[in-house]
Parts: C-alpha cells; structure tokens; sequence
C-alpha cells in the first residue's frame, strides 16, 4: 500500500530521511475513527527501508481529542475487544516499529489522542496543548494501550487520577510529570519535531533500534535478564562497522564533543 491509499483523514510526506504524518481530520479535532487506526498501523509498517524517523502532527487546531465516540454507538462486548485489540496493534507498530517516532502535541491530547502520543519515542509539546482522560465521565475505559504505557511515564496515581476525576492537565503540568520532553511556545512544535527526527536519523540504526525495542524491555525485566541484554546490546553496537568508524572519527578529533546547549 502505497501513502497515496491512506484514508484521507491522513497525509503522508517525507522530507529526505524523515517521514512526516499528519492526523488530517480537523473539523472532528482530529477524532480517531478504525480507518485512521487502521492507516496508522499500515503506515509504520510499510515505511520505506531509506526512512530514519517519523514525525507525528496534527492539522488544525488540535493533535488528537481522542477515539471517535460514534464508533461505540451499538458495538457489542466482543466487538468491542476486537476493536480495542486492532488500536494495540496499529500503536504498537508505531512503538516497536522500525524507527523512532516523534510526536509534535498542540491543543488537545485527550483520551485516545494521549494514548496515541504514549506511543511514540519522544515528545514536543506546544504550550497551548492539554491532557485529559474523560472516559470515567464518559462511562467508558480507555483502550488504545493507555493502561499499560501511560503508567510508567506518569506513574499509576495520575492516571487513576485522570480518569477518575475527569482532571486536565496543562502543557506546563504534562512537561513536569513526564508526558512530554520539550515544552515549546505555540507555533514552534513542527519545527522542533523535525530539528529532533534529523537529530535522530543521524544516529546509528543499531543504536536506535536498542533504544526502541530493547531499552524499554530492559526496564520492565528483572536486574539479573536486563544487565545481560544490555551486555549483549553493547557488544553488538561496538562491534559494528559503523561504530568504529564513529568512534575512530572522535578519537581523531573529526567528531564533535558532547557541549552544554
């Protein structure tokens, strides 16, 4: 499936090494609806080998208000397990997928909107954004893997907190608790996104991959299975021929050193 085939509710670019998709339906502030979760898992697995980093956006005035709430109207509890399932799997293709993601958050990031950005690697987010989980007042419970990735970014309390009290959190307040790593004026999250995707697709792949795939299991494993992945992970990227071209570049002072920005 070629970009062109994404539903029109999503807008495909690239801009050299870095693939950009926007959430393209603003006048529902950009409601997630199956078609849309349907494109995004079928985008991050199709990207072109030559693709170094994703940036996720959204247009209008909002990143995501969340799951499109007529999509719930008459759906049966199976129906329902299955529909949540197909959300894991489009996230997770985003979140283990093969290259890092970076989501760009302005206006709302609410319910499964939140979700969705939870599952990329980093953050950017606009002063103007907010965070909520309604669907304690909506009668409802999150679905899109908000369970399991929101608490270990925020811990367990804020999420219950969340949800059960219907809480908005500004950008300010998201920034202090960990949704986000770069909090940016109005206006200068693409432009930030973007400066962080180059960043990111200069690295080595290996050592992207690890970061992606192996670090957040390694945290979630017990010490004694984490030190010998990481051991293992460490020796592989070493040993690589890319590596030890970098890391001869340095040690001949053709690379740069780490500075304070």
């Amino acid at each position: 499936m070629s970009w062109s085939e994404l539903p029109s509710s999503l807008k495909a670019e690239r801009h050299g090494a870095i693939a950009v998709l926007r959430l393209n339906r603003a006048q529902k502030r950009n409601a997630l609806n199956d078609p849309m979760v349907a494109g995004i898992e079928t985008f991050f697995s199709t990207l072109p080998d030559d693709i170094r980093a994703v940036v996720l956006c959204g247009e209008g005035d909002n990143f995501s208000a969340g799951l499109d709430l007529t999509e719930l109207v008459d759906r049966k509890t199976f129906d329902g397990i299955a529909h949540s399932r197909s959300w894991h799997r489009a996230f997770e293709r985003m979140e283990f997928g093969s290259v890092p993601v970076v989501a760009v958050l302005h206006g709302a990031v609410v319910g499964g909107g939140l979700e969705l950005a939870a599952a990329a690697h980093v953050r950017v987010a606009e002063r103007n954004a907010f965070y909520a989980l309604p669907e304690g007042s909506r009668g409802i419970y999150i679905g899109g893997g908000g369970s399991v990735r929101l608490p270990p970014l925020i811990g367990a309390a804020r999420v219950m907190d969340m949800m059960l009290t219907a809480r908005t959190l500004s950008a300010e307040e998201g920034q202090t608790i960990g949704l986000s790593q770069y909090l940016v004026d109005e206006g200068q999250g693409f432009a930030k996104g973007m400066e962080l995707a180059h960043r990111i697709a200069s690295n080595a792949p290996f050592t992207n991959f690890a970061v992606m795939h192996l670090l957040p299991r390694i945290a979630r494993s017990d010490p004694a299975a984490g030190f010998i992945t990481e051991a293992l992970a460490a020796a592989i990227a070493q040993g690589d021929d890319e590596a030890k071209a970098r890391l001869k570049a340095f040690l001949e002072k053709r690379a740069p050193k780490v500075a304070r920005t």
